[in-house]
């Protein structure tokens, strides 16, 4: 399985409105719910004004579409690095999973994935 290591820095935070995101930006992962709007997207995109905001953070992209009756990509992918002592932050569309790690975990998440059969770029 392929994973792209994507280029740009991202961040993890709250805002209040949506009104406050620039919604044409990408990569753009929004969440809400009755409690919050969490987002993720690239760093230097991010509002002036967030609730919460933790930076630092880099993602690997599964290369291909993934047919909902396939079991366990995600999970495998978590277990290898949860075992790693690297925590991860999942992200999922309707064609694929976004995997986050830390920036200083990269490498490290990038040489476990590789020794375990994935082909990381």
């Amino acid at each position: 399985m392929k994973l792209i290591a994507l280029p740009q820095a991202l961040s993890v935070y709250q805002v209040a409105a949506l009104t406050e995101l620039d919604l044409s930006q990408q990569p753009l992962f929004i969440g809400v719910t009755d409690e919050e709007i969490s987002v993720v997207s690239a760093t230097d995109k991010v509002p002036a004004d967030t609730i919460e905001r933790e930076d630092d953070w880099k993602a690997f992209k599964i290369e291909g579409i993934l047919d909902f009756s396939l079991v366990g990509i995600l999970a495998k992918i978590a277990q290898l690095l949860a075992d790693a002592d690297i925590s991860i932050f999942a992200v999922s569309t309707y064609n694929t999973d976004y995997i986050l790690v830390k920036t200083e975990k990269q490498a490290a998440a990038s040489s476990i994935l590789t020794a375990n059969g994935y082909m990381v770029v």
